[in-house]
């Protein structure tokens, strides 16, 4: 890479679309079961305290879901740009912004629940961690480095190309600046 190229992969729309729509629908399921939680007549489902914290779940965690997928849908900056410093990732809620390639030691697959993640593997995690802003940022990223070993993971749930695609750029990118 010359010193000025720079890749950008943009944010999908589409992809974030469907996202907001499914979190959408687990909204008002949940709306649904506290509003009805006394007139639903389902055995498994029939006992209004499950049905109402059923509902108050979805809403909470769909509900966030929804806010930070929008803000995401709105956002009209790439959602990873990959240059001779590093990676921008600006790909989800708890994105971090830059990452150096001098930070990164190794980039890993990792699998969770049938998605593919790229695990950034870093010299310096912690130093990542506290960067975030935020409490909630901070501890999903503890959460990620506890579970997976690195605090950035990049998925390609909310971008424009397909993880093959993404895990074999960061590589060969990651393999050149290695070498620089």
């Amino acid at each position: 890479m010359n010193n000025n190229e720079q890749i950008e992969i943009a944010l999908s729309k589409m992809k974030l679309g469907i996202l907001l729509l499914g979190c959408i629908v687990f909204v008002a399921l949940g709306i649904g079961y506290i509003v009805k939680a006394q007139t639903i007549d389902i055995p498994i489902l029939g006992n209004p305290i499950l049905l109402y914290s059923l509902g108050s779940i979805s809403i909470i965690v769909f509900g966030f879901a929804l806010i930070t997928i929008l803000q995401k849908f709105l956002d009209r900056k790439a959602g990873l740009v990959i240059n001779n410093e590093g990676i921008i990732d600006n790909s989800s809620g708890v994105s971090l912004g830059l990452v150096l390639w001098s930070d990164i030691e190794e980039i890993k697959v990792k699998k969770v629940m049938n998605q593919s993640f790229l695990m950034l593997m870093v010299k310096n995690p912690q130093d990542y961690i506290d960067r975030a802003e935020n409490s909630f940022k901070r501890k999903s990223l503890k959460a990620n480095y506890k579970k997976y070993g690195s605090p950035i993971g990049i998925s390609t749930n909310s971008l424009k190309s397909s993880h093959n695609n993404l895990h074999g750029l960061l590589t060969e990118k990651l393999k050149e600046n290695k070498s620089q």
